[in-house]
């Protein structure tokens, strides 16, 4: 008997992966947790039957998500992450020398217990003695946050069940006031091809728009997410994610990375048409 795990990307697309087998099943206070085995993506996570990331392609992810911020803002030292219980972006920012303070908020401990367990290669700096775990709601958490942060990462899971709240307008507020006078936040932005994840998008982004000066969006195609066609919002109150990106002194950085490079960083803002006009829509 073969096994499969489907996720139902609109009411008449699905998307299936054989599994190999099932590592671990759980149910947290607030959602169920899988991790899966296949031959193809290797171990993957999935929340209330969602794809959160597998081993193939979170690499893609996690670096799109990080390195483009750190990229930017040319000192960041303290750094909140909300969500991100897999780790993937806490390893990606211990890379760095300059954070400081890396906080990391997640509101289901079962994920971060099962990650260290089961998705090493995700979850192998959590313990680096910069990051300091806060199980928590992001949006009450960040509520009592004011000029405190240099950069933000949303990593949210989708805008319902326990990620509904991180795609608000007091939620995106909340991150305008905890951030420093040249802070940065950047969120993932949902996909923008099917409706209903578009509309989504469109949500988020209009939001966004409403509370930072400096407001752009930027993509990476994943293959496991719907579509493939990944898009991340890039939110600032003074630098701009391509005139202040300086790519020499990235590159000199020695950082050895598998999807994000320094040609890559500006044409990731070169959106297709059809997405430039959903963002235009909601930002007049």
């Amino acid at each position: 008997m073969e096994l499969w795990f489907t996720e139902k990307h609109t009411p008449s697309v699905n998307f299936s992966i054989k599994v190999d087998r099932q590592i671990f099943t759980g149910q947290s206070e607030f959602q169920r947790v899988d991790v899966f085995e296949s031959k193809e993506f290797g171990r993957f996570l999935t929340l209330d039957g969602y794809m959160m990331l597998t081993e193939k392609d979170e690499f893609i992810y996690h670096e799109m998500i990080t390195h483009v911020p750190m990229a930017v803002h040319p000192n960041p030292k303290s750094i909140l992450v909300i969500g991100a219980g897999d780790g993937g972006v806490v390893r990606e920012l211990t890379r760095y020398n300059t954070p400081e303070v890396i906080d990391l908020v997640e509101i289901d401990e079962l994920v971060i217990e099962v990650c260290r367990k089961y998705l090493p290669k995700t979850a192998c700096r959590l313990d680096d003695p910069r990051v300091n775990i806060h199980i928590a709601d992001g949006l009450k958490y960040i509520r009592s946050c004011e000029d405190k942060y240099d950069m933000i990462i949303v990593d949210s899971t989708d805008p319902f069940g326990p990620g509904e709240g991180l795609f608000t307008k007091e939620f995106y507020g909340s991150c305008y006031k905890a951030l420093k006078a040249d802070g940065i936040m950047v969120n993932q932005h949902e996909s923008p091809f099917y409706a209903a994840d578009a509309a989504a998008m469109q949500r988020a982004h209009k939001r966004i728009v409403e509370c930072f000066p400096i407001s752009r969006v930027y993509q990476a195609h994943i293959p496991t997410y719907p579509s493939g066609h990944w898009l991340f919002g890039f939110a600032s109150k003074k630098y701009h994610p391509v005139t202040d990106f300086d790519a020499t002194a990235w590159t000199l950085l020695g950082l050895s990375t598998r999807y994000y490079n320094a040609k890559l960083h500006a044409s990731a803002f070169s959106l297709p048409t059809y997405v430039e006009e959903l963002l235009r829509d909601v930002e007049q």
